[in-house]
């Protein structure tokens, strides 16, 4: 699911075409939609309606508003780098969205980006995002793992209506909101601590897990610590698959820690 080979897709070229038996648009930047009218300027309803996959190519830095509202069957989107920021409403109502790969560079996620999009179950946000406005992962029913950086600012109602709020222990409405948004903000933030017990949880949850670092607590916690699950019920090896700047094999962590208790036996 994690497309790395950025060289070969984009020689590929922008426009709409098979690739990995998906029906994928390779987006430019173009515009799309017409923010203030809602009109369709390139592809029509149908068409938008059988893309699977969008991947956002090398050069585009702004993903504006409304530009994939309502793409119903969209399951994976793959940004290049470059991307910056994230309007309002960008990819809201996309309600097969999986899979998101944001860019190590975005700064900005824009109000109810992704409002709706039930199937969507993590996020993951780069250490450049300063800030998240209000309800953009908004009534994500089934979003549960959300990693943020401790500077990235969260506005009210972030995660209104989604599993992760469910797992918490504040009281909500019955619109999904809560009172104190500042205190859900800092327990969104927090959910993994800063205690021993939690620290695989936070290398694979982290943006940028260093292997390294993963075997260093496993060889330290033993292999009984990827299965260790904190508040919200998650454990280290659901942080791993789900987390699309992770390129690590978790065969090949289990494999590195047994011959390394083998080699300590010997």
């Amino acid at each position: 699911m994690k497309l790395t080979r950025w060289a070969e897709i984009v020689a590929l070229g922008p426009g709409v075409r098979m690739h990995n038996g998906k029906k994928t648009l390779f987006w430019n930047g173009e515009k799309v939609r017409d923010e203030h009218t809602g009109e369709f300027l390139i592809y029509n309803r149908e068409e938008r309606d059988s893309w699977e996959v969008i991947v956002v190519l090398v050069g585009v830095e702004v993903i504006p508003q409304d530009t994939f509202c309502g793409c119903e069957n969209i399951e994976m989107v793959i940004m290049a780098d470059t991307v910056k920021r994230i309007e309002n409403i960008a990819f809201s109502f996309c309600k097969s969205l999986e899979f998101i790969r944001l860019s190590r560079n975005l700064e900005f996620i824009g109000v109810q980006a992704f409002l709706f999009c039930e199937s969507l179950t993590s996020i993951f946000i780069p250490s450049s995002c300063t800030e998240i406005d209000e309800e953009a992962f908004g009534w994500c029913t089934k979003l549960i793992i959300l990693s943020v950086p401790q500077h990235t600012q969260l506005d009210e109602n972030v995660i209104a209506r989604t599993a992760l709020v469910e797992a918490s222990h504040f009281e909500t409405n019955h619109y999904g909101n809560y009172e104190d948004f500042n205190e859900v903000n800092q327990w969104i933030k927090n959910i993994n601590g800063d205690t021993d017990e939690f620290a695989l949880h936070r290398a694979c949850s982290s943006y940028n897990p260093i292997t390294e670092i993963i075997h260093g607590i496993i060889k330290r916690q033993g292999l009984k610590a990827f299965y260790n699950k904190n508040e919200i019920d998650v454990t280290p090896l659901q942080y791993l698959a789900a987390n699309p700047y992770a390129d690590i094999s978790q065969s090949a962590l289990m494999k590195r820690y047994v011959l390394d208790m083998m080699g300590e036996v010997v």
